[in-house]
């Protein structure tokens, strides 16, 4: 074993290497050395890269053996790249194989486990009639099987006068269904054939300031591959907008948290909120395979209970910019790599 292993970080796209490379490189501190590549640039014959890595103090593009270890940040339904590389490195090798999460098969994964308690009741869309749903919830959330950043998610909401809202990203309704038309027909329609959706129970949310919020959780491996907890963190979404993807301010959970709890009831939560996405993610990677880091979205009832809203293969980074700690930046971009770092050790 070389005293500094060769770690390649996958992206989707040349343009992308040079960022990550610049963000991992600045927080870490272990002796690694670190290349970026794409699906592209795998020549299988040779087993050989054609990477970006650095090369007396300046970003270089060559070629390189075969990493030690593969750490995949291409966000991508297609897992046959990772896995043919996990072929030639060894089981476990390449970490985040699937990013790009199935909600409808995490559901279920998360359903027969001790957080079901946690989970909103869903259901897929085909194969349920959502009038009869909202009659019996009366706010409900419709999810693409496949999605990110709030996109294609509708709520639907029944309301006292009898009429629906359905709305996109904001409150106001994109359309309003009446009581005498048919809920089903224009959902169908909106929605049309081309993708899959679930059907997930609406939570009535705690909101700051009026304005809702959620609770965004991030797990990652540390050094000696133990899942542990980066940062906890608000993310408050723009008033009279329930997609909080598209946030207003991100904040540190224990600054948003004392609004809503007593301390010794805030440490509580705190705690539980470790805890549960710690097993969240042991649950995950049950199904999805090895796996680095993922964020966990949660959201206070207006019981103040915590629910578990959905899991993220690859969570936004860009978005904890605005935390004012060093040391939330500084971690979410060296634990892939001490995590890298300890596979490259086993």
């Amino acid at each position: 074993m070389e005293k500094r292993p060769l770690i390649g970080i996958l992206v989707t796209k040349r343009s992308s290497r040079k960022r990550i490379l610049q963000l991992c490189h600045r927080y870490h501190s272990l002796n690694l050395k670190l290349i970026a590549f794409t699906p592209a640039d795998i020549i299988w014959k040779e087993q050989r890269i054609i990477g970006l890595g650095l090369k007396k103090g300046r970003w270089t593009q060559s070629s390189f053996p075969f990493p030690y270890v593969v750490y995949n940040q291409s966000f991508n339904k297609k897992t046959v790249t990772t896995q043919r590389l996990e072929m030639v490195l060894g089981r476990n090798k390449c970490f985040n194989n699937i990013n790009f999460f199935n909600k409808w098969d995490l559901y279920n994964v998360l359903k027969q486990s001790n957080l079901k308690s946690c989970v909103p009741d869903t259901f897929l869309y085909h194969e349920v009639k959502i009038s009869e749903l909202l009659e019996k919830y009366k706010l409900l959330y419709i999810k693409p099987y496949y999605g990110c950043k709030g996109k294609s998610v509708y709520r639907v909401e029944l309301t006292d006068h009898g009429d629906i809202h359905i709305s996109l990203h904001s409150l106001a309704p994109r359309i309003i269904c009446r009581k005498y038309e048919n809920l089903q027909e224009k959902l169908d329609k909106l929605l049309g054939q081309k993708k899959k959706y679930i059907v997930q129970q609406g939570i009535r949310m705690s909101q700051l300031d009026q304005k809702y919020f959620d609770i965004r959780v991030l797990v990652q491996k540390d050094i000696v591959g133990e899942w542990t907890v980066s940062s906890l963190a608000c993310r408050v979404a723009y008033k009279h907008y329930f997609n909080t993807s598209i946030c207003e301010a991100m904040y540190d959970a224990a600054e948003i948290l004392p609004r809503f709890f007593a301390p010794l009831k805030m440490n509580e939560i705190l705690q539980t909120l470790q805890e549960l996405s710690i097993n969240a993610a042991h649950e995950a990677e049950t199904h999805m395979g090895s796996l680095g880091e993922l964020s966990v979205d949660f959201v206070l009832d207006e019981h103040s209970k915590l629910r578990i809203m959905e899991l993220n293969g690859k969570p936004q980074k860009n978005i904890y910019k605005d935390l004012k700690s060093i040391k939330h930046t500084k971690l979410i971009y060296s634990r892939p790599m001490e995590y890298a770092y300890y596979l490259s050790q086993n």
